[in-house]
């Protein structure tokens, strides 16, 4: 059960590296590592002599992503633990990211959300950015009822982690908060919510 159509989806329509850009900064998560491994010719060495791959396994699937970006022998490579380390460590690098520099950002719609919403707190235009969906589609849902935010959500509906009430999922997608919006499914009569349905795997 989805409420789809609104406008507010997301649209990723892939990354394509811009030769002119000074500086290139990449953040990829799991799967995401393929949307840069994949650009083939465009990976010249000029390009990977100016590029910074700040990469995190995530929910990957086991496959070694990390030794094919180290492959690229870009000028600097970081591997992160955690999505939350990764987006620490891209807050610093785009806060002391000089003009010219172009972000690039690949792996699931909740790491992209959350790794734009940084970008665009320290000014950067979204719309400049590339994005592409790699791996899981899993959401990342906030709960309209206690603004809690429930990470990795495969199906609608579903318990908010944090007050439990029975959330439909919705197709609106916030920008500010990274998330989808989950509203109570059984608000006029509690207890009748459907079973839940698997849509985001």
């Amino acid at each position: 059960m989805l409420v789809a159509g609104i406008k507010s989806r997301p649209i990723y329509p892939g990354i394509a590296i811009d030769p002119h850009a000074k500086r290139h900064i990449f953040a990829l998560q799991g799967e995401g590592a393929l949307a840069l491994t994949e650009q083939g010719e465009a990976l010249t060495a000029a390009i990977l002599g100016r590029s910074e791959i700040l990469y995190t396994a995530g929910g990957s699937r086991g496959q070694e992503h990390d030794q094919l970006l180290l492959a690229l022998q870009p000028d600097m490579f970081w591997q992160g633990p955690t999505t939350a380390t990764l987006l620490f460590r891209l807050k610093g690098s785009l806060a002391n990211a000089t003009m010219g520099t172009r972000l690039y950002i690949a792996g699931t719609e909740g790491f992209i959300g959350q790794a734009m919403q940084i970008a665009l707190d320290l000014g950067m235009d979204f719309s400049s950015i590339p994005t592409e969906h790699r791996g899981s589609l899993a959401r990342r849902v906030q709960c309209v009822h206690c603004k809690g935010i429930t990470e990795n959500v495969t199906a609608s509906p579903f318990a908010c982690s944090h007050c439990r009430l029975p959330l439909l999922v919705r197709d609106h997608y916030s920008r500010r908060l990274a998330a989808f919006q989950g509203v109570n499914i059984d608000a006029e009569e509690p207890g009748t919510a459907p079973q839940p349905e698997e849509l985001f795997s």
